[in-house]
């Protein structure tokens, strides 16, 4: 992309059944209208993409569907991904595996595995910025809990790279034919690490898409109890993660003394004359009226640490195309500012003897946070989400003196002195939270 801003990308997720495919659809609308050039890429297969586009968007990577003026639409084929994936590692491998007497897999036996749907995901995410051709591509996750494990796979799998295949075994090329004849066992096939260098470059790209500071996570839901509790676990592992909230939408809103009868009957009772898709359960009517402290969506945004969330109505019937503009959905940009929380080092040798590090979760609770000391790693667990982060280099060589759980969802971890500590001692160190 010479000469321009490089390509956005903003990815849309909410728990699972709460129209976060309808609300990414209209804020990739929004973006069009606004301007910018923008490709919404959709996990959902293409003929469930049908009745709200009025027609199957093709699989990626065939050229998008230009459904309106600046919107281009396409999903992701996870069965044909996977399968040119294994037939291409296949023909890398195959040195390796026709020394080992193994039969290679045909193309018209392979079936998807679990997994393979993020893969084509991330994938197509990585080659459509790559094309240059769009200022953002608006990202349609899958349900909630998923999508934050989806969003983290870069960076873990980066980790067991690291873990398995290390840089300097990599880069230490001259001297692996002499290292196997001293040891006297076969070397690893060249193709091995060269396959490891081009995995890594390619999930560095991948990495700098999700955690760049041209990225972030637009959060929809459907307010209730159920949804509301999801959302603040899922809150809590994005922030875990470092991935950045960019607002919240709060969908399918239907406000008491709307002038459409059939709304306005929906609202009072969670019913009408006219069947709906998702009536409004009576959790979320509560919700959207009371202004007692404590409920409300007010409440929500403050359990979540975000700015207030953007009302979409209810529009009594399944949307399509025509109808995305009257969900008022915003573009990216014009709800609150991209909240990345970033942990921070605090020096209270003088006053407490420790250095305290500062996570910031919010969204978590006590009760679901975990926490283990390994090595030069602090493993981090929030609901079930977990994550593990590299000691900052002034904390590696103090132990773990201690834990606590601070105001809406934080954790302040305590490092104190211990000349004994380096070399590491064997084993995890687990400290309870005080």
């Amino acid at each position: 992309m010479t000469g321009t801003a490089p390509g956005r990308t903003l990815f849309v997720t909410g728990p699972g059944g709460d129209g976060a495919t309808t609300v990414a659809a209209a804020t990739a609308l929004a973006a069009a209208r606004a301007g910018r050039s923008t490709l919404l890429l959709s996990r959902e297969p293409a003929a469930g993409l049908a009745p709200l586009l009025g027609a199957a968007p093709p699989a990626w990577p065939d050229e998008p569907a230009e459904v309106a003026p600046g919107l281009h639409v396409a999903a992701t084929d996870p069965a044909a991904r996977f399968r040119a994936g294994v037939l291409a590692a296949q023909r890398h491998a195959r040195p390796a595996l026709d020394a080992l007497g193994a039969v290679t897999l045909d193309d018209d036996e392979l079936t998807e595995l679990p997994g393979s749907g993020a893969a084509a995901l991330l994938t197509a995410l990585s080659a459509a910025h790559a094309t240059g051709r769009w200022r953002l591509v608006v990202v349609d996750l899958p349900p909630a809990a998923d999508a934050v494990r989806l969003l983290a796979l870069p960076a873990q799998v980066s980790r067991y790279l690291r873990r398995l295949l290390p840089r300097e075994r990599r880069t230490a090329r001259a001297l692996r034919p002499l290292l196997a004849q001293l040891a006297g066992v076969p070397r690893p096939a060249e193709g091995l690490y060269e396959a490891a260098d081009r995995w890594e470059a390619g999930l560095a790209a991948v990495r700098e898409l999700i955690e760049g500071p041209g990225s972030a996570v637009r959060l929809v839901l459907d307010p209730g109890d159920r949804s509301a509790g999801a959302l603040r676990a899922v809150r809590a592992g994005l922030a875990l993660h470092g991935l950045a909230v960019e607002s919240l939408v709060a969908n399918r809103l239907l406000p008491e003394g709307a002038a459409d009868p059939w709304r306005a009957a929906v609202a009072a009772r969670g019913g009408g004359a006219r069947p709906a898709p998702r009536p409004l359960p009576p959790a979320q009517r509560r919700r959207i009226r009371s202004d007692t402290p404590g409920a409300g969506l007010a409440a929500l945004s403050a359990a979540t640490g975000l700015a207030a969330p953007h009302p979409v109505p209810h529009l009594g019937r399944e949307p399509r195309l025509p109808d995305l503009a009257e969900l008022s959905v915003p573009p990216p940009g014009d709800v609150g500012a991209a909240s990345r929380p970033e942990p921070e080092l605090t020096d209270r040798l003088a006053g407490d003897g420790v250095l305290v590090w500062h996570l910031p979760l919010p969204g978590a609770t006590r009760d679901g946070l975990g926490l283990v000391r390994r090595g030069d790693e602090l493993i981090v667990d929030t609901g079930p989400f977990r994550r593990v982060l590299s000691l900052p280099p002034a904390l590696r060589r103090r132990s773990v003196a201690g834990a606590s759980y601070v105001g809406n969802g934080g954790l302040a971890v305590r490092f104190a002195p211990d000349p004994d500590r380096w070399p590491e001692r064997a084993g995890p160190d687990k400290r309870p939270f005080g």
